[in-house]
């Protein structure tokens, strides 16, 4: 009898499971845990978010022995402990509730804000070691990111979020793999993960965004724990038509037969890579940001002088700019009228820029009325991450214009490490001070050291 040839599902499930995490090597591992240590910064930046604090008080604290883990930034941290796909979906959500967190695009969204809650929440409750878990992580990323590429821009386009929609896979590859499941049951967990994704970028700008994060985290503990249970679902639930990605793809996604054929060659976490914030709001505005905040230095323009501001955006650039008239500050991180109003006015973006009385100041209502946006004609499709904008300042004396290709935090113009350590340090001192702060963060950087996960979590932990 013929054997039967391993499906497209099976060979990517293989590939996840059977890696060895020792052979990721060193660099790997760095990124990761700078990955990690951004996301936890974010995550911990925001403990005290309306939003999050919602989702931490509707989760029930664990009863008895079990898979449990920690909630980040918790003031009963000490002793409350909650089920381990409870921890995932709050701490996701607060990784994401400020917007702040990296991006990729190959996945057109946010790989590490549904990834790391996942990995840090299994690993805690199974005590997997640091190495285990920067390597989950590093797999988790490389799945949704190829994934990412399958689904193409217009799986975005069409109004999916693929921070919930596509990074589930990966956050259900990781939890997998720390909690010991074979192939084939991976490969259930995927499928049972599907029959959850969901998330629309027509809810950018309000609570249900974070909690895409939160609600793709949780999903993907869940589906390991159903699939190691024994349950069903269908087997290659990314192979041929009716499938995840014959259901979700986008016009321009490409097929994933040649993703499997560069799995690790090149690593997503390597290339692309990660693109890390340098500003808390949607990514679509980083570069317009960029290019206003360097023509305002290079050709010494006062905010007083401005008269006008324009910004082009090539087909795709600006899909998650959806609030152009934003009536709260949670809503102005989607809204590039009132982002370049405020770099302008204030000479940059800050997490304070997105209060409501920030975004209500008379002074920045007036500007964001002067700036216009139009569209600039390409043969391609381009996304918040790879591309290029177009912006322009009038003023009396002159109109100023150039074209941004890259942003603070892109690998091409990457943060540097201390930078990356500050930017931790300022979002995480408000729930951990100072001394916590630092703590946490020498431990998050050498995380594939440690034996288990135990000591960071207590860190971060009040």
């Amino acid at each position: 009898m013929t054997p039967t040839s391993p499906t497209l599902t099976s060979r990517l499930a293989a590939f996840v499971i059977d890696t060895p995490s020792a052979s990721l090597g060193a660099a790997l591992c760095t990124l990761a845990q700078a990955a990690l240590v951004d996301t936890l910064g974010c995550a911990l930046a925001a403990f005290e978010e309306p939003v999050v604090r919602i989702a931490r008080d509707s989760v029930p604290d664990a009863c008895g022995a079990g898979l449990v883990a920690s909630v980040w930034g918790d003031t009963r941290g000490d002793t409350r402990r909650v089920a381990m796909a409870d921890a995932a979906f709050v701490n996701a959500i607060a990784s994401h509730a400020l917007d702040f967190d990296d991006n990729m695009p190959t996945l057109r969204g946010h790989p590490s804000t549904t990834l790391v809650p996942t990995v840090l929440a299994v690993a805690e409750a199974c005590g997997a070691s640091g190495l285990e878990a920067v390597a989950a992580y590093v797999l988790g990323v490389e799945v949704a990111g190829k994934l990412g590429v399958t689904m193409g821009s217009g799986h975005y386009v069409r109004g999916w979020h693929p921070t919930s929609t596509v990074a589930v896979y990966g956050a259900t590859a990781a939890a997998a793999r720390l909690l010991g499941l074979s192939a084939e049951r991976l490969a259930t967990a995927w499928a049972i993960a599907a029959s959850q994704s969901a998330g629309l970028t027509v809810n950018f700008g309000t609570m249900t965004k974070p909690f895409h994060a939160g609600h793709a985290a949780r999903n993907a503990v869940q589906a390991v724990l159903l699939a190691r249970a024994g349950f069903t679902a269908h087997p290659a639930i990314f192979d041929g038509p009716r499938s995840a990605i014959a259901t979700y793809r986008g016009d321009d996604g490409e097929p994933l037969a040649p993703q499997l054929d560069r799995l690790g060659a090149p690593w997503e976490v390597e290339d692309p890579g990660v693109f890390v914030k340098r500003w808390p709001c949607c990514y679509c505005s980083h570069r317009p940001i960029s290019g206003l905040l360097q023509l305002m230095q290079r050709e010494r323009i006062g905010a007083d002088e401005v008269l006008g501001i324009a910004i082009g955006f090539p087909p795709g650039t600006d899909a998650g700019l959806v609030k152009a008239v934003p009536r709260t500050g949670l809503a102005g991180k989607f809204s590039i009228e009132y982002t370049a109003a405020a770099a302008v006015t204030d000479g940059d973006v800050t997490l304070a820029s997105f209060t409501d009385a920030a975004l209500e100041r008379p002074d920045v209502q007036a500007l964001m009325a002067r700036v216009r946006v139009h569209p600039i004609e390409d043969t391609k499709r381009w996304s918040a991450t790879v591309g290029y904008n177009d912006v322009v300042i009038e003023t009396a004396r002159g109109r100023f214009a150039m074209r941004v290709h890259t942003t603070p935090g892109s690998p091409q113009t990457p943060l540097s490490a201390s930078e990356l350590d500050a930017k931790f340090t300022d979002c995480a001192r408000a729930a951990l001070g100072d001394a916590g702060a630092a703590a946490a963060l020498r431990l998050a950087r050498d995380l594939q050291g440690q034996p288990d996960c135990t000591e960071l979590i207590a860190r971060l932990r009040r």
